[in-house]
């Protein structure tokens, strides 16, 4: 097959009105162009997203002057390929209308062949205004519900519901043309469809491999080869003729070479290349991807407590840690490899085995499935279906057919795939959303069909080996139960939004928790980019532009009066706010981790930002680490300690979600804030592989009559194999009854081969120590952790998170340094 690239030399310009022309390169929509061209506002700038949303009210129009390639007007059929059109638009080929297209997330095909001319032709698109056709679609009074912080009429166009406003993003329903165009022509044959299953064995992988072909009439006879490459080199070959457009190749690989979780084991792959011979041995066209060997399903087990839910690769059962991924950009197109794969590397730096992809957002791209496969991130995958209540009306469901079959095809051969979701919330809305159950009956059998029935039915023709899930939170479907605590997946919101304390998530004992989270602010830096001085009150008009949960800025400040004293000043207000986001996830991940066997998943909302907001990410817009993923990358780790302080006695426990057995000590401290050490001990412990181990309980009673509780503090770590894990803290008070001393910090920097090392020190305890930069987004090897010895701690930066030109001495000069006893 031959295929030309149409993704040059595009104008983009208004239908009607204004008289601006913009030339351009796609992937790239309307507002991107017009923000390249200073057309319009920065949105993310103070309360610009009105003003900027307004400016989407309208039609544009794609065009672009191009000259087929005299080897496409050679074949016998051609066809016009467009990955991503966002979303309502129609099609014209030299003023001939091809076609309409109303779907982001479908990949559009449209034959023309006869249609080409020698020379140049002129393609055309018209955007048709979204943001016009759901207002009139939301007149519909038959359909109701509207997410929060969205546009009424959404759920009637598929298109990025998030792009309409959520609960944490803007209301900018940008437009164009988001992936790739291309001409694509051939004659005889080509491929049409490859899909590999594997079965595994002891000691041996067998491939079978099913092609497809499109024939066109008079194709000759054709060969299909099969190159299968192991990660080593290493090639096995196998070749077959098809009869009537179809054949199977198989391979049998001995001694295979496994693909596990991060944390778990190695990410080998395999790349498998399928060529298409000509009769005359010629390549008429190529199918290449690379490939993990495992095995990859859901336990839903029996057990004492009810049902399991767990992911099991290998025949391991893993806990899933990880977050819930959202779109990286409301401006979709500024999306790069490069981006996505510095934010899924932080995720795989941070512990992380999975990531779940939210249903209101799209199906990612090819690069984001290729770095999980790289990094070994399971993929909970959403359909993308979320909070809304759809009519299942036969265009609806040819529509979402064709959606569903385009995207799992191209992403059902990743390694990384664990499971495919069928939406997000609804079953929960449909029992107990009070905006959703008033709908007529007839649209709550339309869910059974969309979500039980339809994509099912497409899951088994498409991706018959991944596992499908109808909805989050769910026991299984058929509105049974979806939130129950003793199976299936859970998501849970009494913390944040139930005003209930850290210490709630204690009460359950989930068996996957796929949703819960809890607020903060972004650092300074990214709040001066999108605010003045006078903005930083976070009650300002622009503060709570940017806060999209209602009144969740209030609900931060009583989380702070239960926890942490009054800071002194908005900057330290946005410190503190992160420290209580982290604490607050820390304490359910631990909790579940505690109970490994009965909860087998955390999964904490959310993973990123799609603009500057305050919100619930670990990492905000400019993918600059929060406090939370500090705290992710601790209590995600494989191999750690956690430790619960309970009146005078300290419980700890060791975790080990390796493959191999733990061996080696846990040491303890209980010290004053003046650093005297009071008590010391240290337990050896060996601990068998993915368990957890509960220590016997360490009571202080006798050194807390005479020392109160609001001085002391308790100091743990994980010794193995000498190499010392850093000091963790318990506080036997909340930190706002602490009476922490005001610290003296003082910091050296070194420069070493292929990092800067920073040595932190200060003069007495100091609790939750941030360090901060002008220098770099780049994140420190830890961050927002207790200084709890007069030894101090040491971090690293790598050098190529910033200029080359910096030495270790502006660095040094650089650095801010704060902890808790510093904000009020």
């Amino acid at each position: 097959m031959i295929t030309q690239e149409l993704n040059r030399g595009w104008y983009i310009q208004p239908c009607m009105g204004e008289s601006w022309k913009v030339k351009t390169d796609i992937p790239c929509s309307v507002l991107h162009a017009m923000l390249d061209a200073k057309l319009a506002p920065d949105p993310f700038y103070r309360k610009n997203e009105y003003e900027v949303r307004e400016l989407l009210d309208q039609d544009f129009c794609y065009t672009l002057y191009f000259t087929p390639q005299k080897e496409v007007l050679a074949q016998q059929y051609a066809e016009l390929v467009f990955y991503g059109l966002d979303t309502l638009a129609d099609i014209r080929l030299n003023g001939e209308f091809l076609g309409m297209v109303d779907n982001m997330h479908r990949t559009w095909h449209f034959p023309v062949s006869g249609r080409l001319k020698a020379g140049e032709n002129c393609l055309e698109i018209v955007f048709h205004s979204s943001l016009r056709y759901i207002r009139e679609k939301g007149q519909d009074a038959i359909v109701h519900y509207v997410a929060k912080g969205c546009i009424r009429g959404n759920n009637f166009l598929r298109k990025a519901h998030c792009m309409f406003g959520w609960d944490w993003g803007p209301q900018l329903p940008d437009t164009g043309i988001w992936r790739p165009v291309e001409l694509n022509a051939f004659s005889g044959a080509r491929l049409a469809d490859v899909h590999v299953e594997q079965r595994h064995n002891k000691g041996t992988v067998s491939l079978q491999v099913d092609i497809q072909l499109d024939e066109l009439p008079g194709s000759n006879k054709n060969t299909v080869c099969c190159v299968l490459t192991s990660p080593s080199g290493d090639t096995m070959q196998a070749q077959e003729e098809p009869n009537t457009g179809k054949t199977s190749v198989s391979f049998t690989v001995a001694a295979p070479q496994l693909w596990w979780p991060n944390t778990y084991g190695e990410q080998p792959l395999y790349t498998l290349r399928v060529e298409l011979w000509g009769e005359n041995g010629q390549v008429q066209d190529v199918w290449q991807k690379q490939i993990g060997l495992r095995e990859l399903t859901v336990s839903r087990e029996k057990d004492e407590w009810g049902e399991e839910f767990c992911f099991q690769v290998n025949g391991v059962k893993i806990f899933a840690m990880g977050a819930d991924y959202v779109p990286e950009d409301n401006v979709i197109t500024r999306v790069t490899p490069e981006r996505t794969q510095r934010l899924l590397k932080d995720c795989a730096i941070a512990n992380f085995n999975s990531i779940r992809v939210w249903g209101g957002g799209y199906y990612p791209d090819d690069w984001f499935y290729d770095a999980c496969d790289r990094l070994g991130l399971i993929v909970w995958q959403d359909a993308m279906f979320a909070c809304n209540v759809y009519r299942m009306d036969a265009a609806f469901e040819e529509n979402i057919r064709a959606e569903l079959r385009d995207n799992l095809v191209r992403i059902r051969h990743h390694a990384c795939l664990g499971l495919v979701c069928g939406n997000n919330e609804m079953e929960l809305g449909w029992v107990e959303w009070p905006d959703v159950v008033t709908h007529h009956p007839a649209l709550k059998a339309d869910y059974i069909k969309q979500f039980e029935y339809v994509i099912p039915q497409e899951m088994e023709q498409n991706a018959p080996g991944v596992f499908y899930w109808p909805s989050s939170p769910s026991s299984g479907g058929s509105f049974d139960e979806p939130n129950a605590e003793n199976r299936g997946d859970v998501q849970y919101w009494d913390v944040w939004h139930g005003m209930k304390p850290f210490t709630d998530y204690e009460k359950f004992y989930f068996r996957f928790c796929s949703e819960f989270g809890f607020e903060s602010f972004p650092g300074r830096r990214t709040v001066e980019t999108f605010t003045e001085f006078d903005d930083h009150n976070i009650f300002s008009p622009v503060m709570e532009s940017h806060q999209k949960n209602g009144a969740a800025n209030g609900l931060i400040m009583y989380y702070i009066s239960s926890y942490y004293r009054y800071p002194k000043d908005f900057e330290n207000l946005l410190y503190i706010s992160q420290l209580l986001q982290a604490e607050a996830i820390r304490h359910g991940v631990e909790h579940w981790r505690r109970n490994r066997g009965r909860c087998m998943g955390a999964i904490y909302w959310q993973l990123n930002d799609c603009w500057p907001v305050a919100s619930w990410a670990s990492i905000d817009y400019f993918g600059r680490w929060k406090a939370l993923h500090y705290y992710a990358r601790r209590f995600f780790a494989p191999r750690m300690v956690t430790a619960k302080a309970e009146g005078t006695e300290l419980r700890l426990w060791v975790h080990n979600d390796s493959r191999a057995v733990l061996k080696g000590l846990v040491e303890v401290e209980l010290r004053d804030t003046a650093y005297t050490l009071l008590a010391h001990t240290m337990v050896s412990v060996q601990i068998q592989p993915l368990s957890v181990q509960q220590l016997d309980v360490i009571d202080f009673a006798g050194e807390m009559q005479e020392h109160a509780q609001d001085t002391i503090f308790a100091a743990y770590r994980l010794c193995v194999e000498g190499a010392d894990s850093a000091y963790a803290s318990v506080l036997f008070c909340r930190p706002k009854q602490m009476r922490l001393p005001q610290p003296f910090y003082t910091v050296r920097v070194e420069e070493e081969d292929e990092n800067f090392a920073i040595y932190v020190k200060s003069d007495c305890y100091a609790h939750q120590v941030e360090l901060e930069t002008e220098l770099t987004d780049s994140p420190f090897s830890d961050n927002d952790f207790p200084l709890c010895t007069p030894q101090g701690v040491c971090v690293t930066l790598a050098k190529n998170g910033v200029a080359p030109e910096v030495t270790a001495e502006q660095l040094q000069k650089s650095l801010f340094v704060r902890s808790v006893a510093d904000t009020y």
